[in-house]
């Protein structure tokens, strides 16, 4: 059995907590995201099942050996690569079928994802330069934006009446997600074994 220090026990606890926050985000947005007929609110609630298991992975490399935790932070650059061409694929398929999102429903969602993924921000800021932490806050962050777009884009569908805004902020949510899997591949890359 592996023996925590106490910034190994820190780790452990953020990042059991910030997986427990992005798994019922995930339900609750895949939820809304379904009702309201919204690309962009399921690329996120996608998002954050992805980042739940990359959370979890994180959560299991704490305190183990570095080739283990470059291994783990591997595993969750391609589960993010992964989410970002399956979005990107939804969205082709929206625009080609059609969609009518319903703007408020993805404003309201927006707004109480984006609280929470700030508050996640919060508990990240751990004195840590391990590389599966580093790729928690790059999560997260990147979720924070993404939910800006989508109260943006809400407000733009509300606005109009026309689903393209919704379309596009999917888009750029999963352009974001492979952009922070490039990131943490590469960080992963530099780091010592």
């Amino acid at each position: 059995m592996t023996a925590f220090n106490a910034q190994d026990q820190r780790q452990r606890g953020t990042l059991l907590l910030v997986l427990v926050l992005n798994f019922g985000l995930f339900l609750a947005l895949g939820v809304a995201g379904w009702l309201a007929d919204s690309s962009a609110l399921l690329a996120n609630a996608a998002d954050n099942a992805s980042d739940s298991a990359v959370y979890l992975i994180s959560f299991l490399a704490v305190g183990r050996a570095p080739r283990w935790k470059k291994t783990a932070a591997t595993m969750s650059g391609v589960l993010l690569l992964l989410f970002a061409i399956g979005v990107l694929a939804d969205v082709g398929r929206r625009w080609l079928m059609g969609t009518e999102p319903i703007g408020p429903t993805m404003m309201v969602m927006a707004l109480a994802a984006a609280l929470v993924n700030l508050w996640c921000l919060k508990l990240q800021k751990v004195d840590s330069d391990d590389v599966n932490m580093r790729a928690a806050e790059t999560f997260s962050f990147n979720d924070f934006v993404s939910n800006g777009g989508i109260l943006v884009a809400g407000g733009l569908v509300l606005w109009l009446g026309q689903a393209w805004p919704d379309l596009i902020v999917g888009a750029l949510v999963a352009a974001m997600a492979a952009k922070g899997a490039f990131e943490i591949l590469s960080g992963v890359r530099d780091e010592p074994s």
